[in-house]
């Protein structure tokens, strides 16, 4: 299966496309030519992980019938000094609230996710070292 994205540059460092029927524009920061009228590039790819396994971690519990009051994903991203700058380490916070959650479905969606579902994880432990935890929040 092959995917392809096309980027059409519109001004000084913007760049528009259109993902799954949404418009998109890309930027950078008014210090280096753009205009601020978009995320940057690299965050993105902070996002994608963020937004795969947390769709995963989502799906599994559902079918594991395991109810979350909420839950959030934050990735942090460490990029390297020299360029080009890149992410060497990226680590996940998985963040759940809500009263008696099961801690051992809860380790065993994410390990799931992280090990077997997310391409975005597979793709990107074969570039970096990725890393986790999970917080659990009581109601």
């Amino acid at each position: 299966m092959k995917e392809e994205i096309n980027v059409s540059w519109t001004e000084d460092m913007a760049f528009e496309t259109e993902l799954n029927g949404h418009k998109l524009i890309i930027d950078a920061d008014e210090n280096v030519g753009g205009h601020d009228k978009g995320p940057r590039p690299k965050p993105l790819m902070l996002l994608s992980l963020a937004g795969c396994t947390g769709m995963d971690v989502i799906s599994i519990l559902k079918k594991m019938r395991v109810d979350v009051d909420s839950f959030n994903v934050k990735v942090e991203g460490e990029l390297t000094e020299e360029h080009p700058k890149h992410y060497h380490k990226m680590h996940t916070i998985y963040e759940f609230t809500g009263k008696n959650l099961p801690l051992d479905k809860i380790e065993k969606a994410v390990n799931l996710s992280q090990e077997r579902y997310c391409g975005v994880s597979a793709t990107y432990r074969k570039a970096m070292e990725l890393t986790s935890e999970i917080k659990i929040i009581e109601k």
